[in-house]
């Protein structure tokens, strides 16, 4: 090959490679959505896993022994205050009374003897008619036959007792559980539960906040902060809204030391018993804060090795490859750290790192690096209002 053959290969291949060198240049400029960042009002609700109980619980215990011989309820269903739920073999408490009844009587009987005794002797002492120790038995006699009245009286209470404990009635309001014992069964006292009973309407919900968080809801509880309708409410496990609110009833006397948690129970109306005690549910505690928020879509969000970062847009100039002195406007992208707040759904709160008014990359964010050339796909205000968007949904939803 000649040397003019070889001159000719080298500029073509000069050349080549120049424009090789050319295309990765307009291959680095990213294609992306921008959105302008403002403030806003934001509402939502805080949620926490929670699970309901019942104000009033209590087991159904004998204090008597003996076979059971009624059951007068049906299982699981609502029963009144004062309403017979179980007797016990009430033959032998019966013929306990009734004999405790004969032995007051007696005794009555012999105190009234006493005491004709004692007046009569009382009257012949006056004339000396009887003997002085006569009249100190006849005293005795009637202080004794008192104290057998009154020994009577006792044990006729303590059988009548034993007698109204054979029937066991509702203690409140409330649903009865599944009978722990059938007729015919031997119970006996201490060891024996024949069944539960709890308090339905209003129904107990309980759920754990922070420490951080325990003056919040005392000025809730407190009403030094105005309420709103949904304040509270709670999601049942089939994802359903339960249709009535909630009021705090209770806030724990002492914070864990361990977790750093206190309990609230709050109070919800039950009246087609729907909610049962154990039942686990999400109370939703609505957002009271009306301080506008800066809200951005939450995949401009980037996150590397726990700390959170936003890609900034930002105008500025570059030089022209083809001519060093003249100048051509270009938009770059600037890592920037800030601080997430609460994630509402595809947008999240960020409590500082930007400003109102800076545009932030919302698509593309996975090509980008600090000094990255960028172009705007659409206008920063689509995708603004597209995040808007989402998140009135998001509210909705909540």
């Amino acid at each position: 090959m000649n040397r003019k053959n070889i001159l000719v290969l080298l500029i073509v291949c000069a050349a080549f490679i120049r424009c090789t060198d050319k295309k990765p240049q307009q291959s680095n400029v990213v294609p992306v959505n921008l959105y302008t960042v403002k403030t806003q009002k934001v509402f939502y609700y805080d949620k926490y896993p929670a699970n309901t109980v019942a104000l009033s619980q209590v087991d159904l215990r004998p204090e008597v022994q003996g076979y059971i011989t009624a059951m007068d309820f049906k299982e699981g269903d609502h029963v009144k205050k004062g309403q017979k739920l179980y007797e016990i073999d009430q033959r032998l408490f019966q013929q306990a009374y009734d004999q405790a009844k004969a032995n007051l009587d007696v005794a009555k009987g012999n105190l009234t003897e006493a005491q004709q005794d004692a007046d009569r002797y009382t009257y012949l002492n006056k004339t000396d008619a009887i003997a002085k120790q006569t009249l100190d038995h006849a005293i005795i006699t009637l202080d004794n036959a008192k104290n057998s009245v009154k020994a009577a009286e006792e044990a006729v209470k303590t059988t009548e007792t034993n007698l109204t404990y054979s029937t066991i009635s509702a203690p409140f309001d409330g649903t009865i559980g599944i009978s722990q014992v059938r007729l015919g069964n031997m119970v006996t006292v201490g060891t024996s539960v024949l069944n539960t009973i709890s308090t339905d309407d209003p129904m107990g919900v309980d759920f754990l906040i922070s420490e951080k968080q325990l003056q919040h809801f005392e000025d809730i509880k407190d009403n030094n902060q105005q309420a709103v309708d949904s304040l509270f409410t709670i999601v049942t496990p089939d994802g359903s809204l339960y249709p009535y609110t909630g009021k705090i009833l209770i806030i724990d006397r002492a914070v864990n030391t361990q977790t750093g948690t206190i309990d609230v129970r709050l109070t919800f109306p039950n009246p087609k018993y729907s909610l049962r005690p154990g039942l686990s549910c999400v109370v939703r505690v609505h957002n009271q804060d009306t301080t506008p928020e800066m809200v951005v879509p939450n995949k401009a969000v980037v996150e590397l090795m726990g700390e959170y970062f936003v890609y900034l847009a930002k105008d500025t100039v570059a030089r022209n490859q083809d001519d060093s002195t003249k100048t051509h406007p270009v938009m770059i992208a600037l890592q920037r750290k800030i601080q997430p707040g609460r994630i509402i759904d595809p947008n999240i709160i960020i409590k500082g790192g930007i400003k109102p008014g800076d545009r932030i990359v919302v698509d593309g964010v996975q090509s980008l690096h600090t000094g990255s050339v960028i172009s705007a796909g659409q206008k920063p205000d689509g995708a603004g209002k597209a995040a808007d968007h989402g998140k009135k949904d998001s509210a909705k939803k909540n």
